[in-house]
């Protein structure tokens, strides 16, 4: 039910607004992510994890809250830690390796069926046997080019 309901929301062509606890589920659906850092509205174009960071470093160092008590000041340094492109880049680009990964995995399990499918069907049936292996390396191919296109993405986040 949980899968359902991350797949609609992560189709969904509109905007949404999304509070949850869950950090799977903010990260799989959501493009922008907000959060209440220093008692103020603050845009984390790295995500959870900014948001993470920024609380390890209040929480690790109250002293230097009090010496700078702007939380801009504390989101650009952990900002400085951000991925090669954008916030609103390395979001997108996140999401379209994480459906990537869910794509790969079904074409595995498609991939697996159709073997099991040669194996059982009648090996005299050339023809048969030919469109099944041309379905084989259709899949093939689409997985070969989704690995180099989660290559790409992996390359722009890290």
């Amino acid at each position: 039910m949980l899968a359902a309901m991350e797949d609609l929301l992560d189709t969904w062509p509109g905007t949404l607004l999304v509070v949850s606890h869950d950090r799977y589920l903010m990260e799989r659906v959501t493009d922008q992510q907000y959060a209440l850092v220093n008692g103020t509205f603050s845009h984390l174009p790295g995500g959870v994890d900014q948001y993470l960071q920024l609380s390890a470093q209040a929480a690790s160092a109250p002293s230097s809250a009090a010496v700078d008590s702007s939380p801009l000041g504390k989101q650009d340094a952990a900002a400085a830690e951000i991925p090669k492109v954008g916030g609103a880049e390395a979001r997108a680009a996140q999401k379209e390796i994480n459906q990537i990964d869910r794509k790969l995995s079904k074409l595995a399990d498609q991939k697996e069926a159709l073997a099991q499918k040669m194996v059982v069907h009648d090996q005299a049936d050339y023809v048969g046997l030919a469109k099944l292996g041309a379905q084989q390396q259709a899949l093939q191919d689409e997985i070969e080019e989704l690995e180099m296109r989660w290559m790409e993405l992996s390359d722009l986040v890290s």
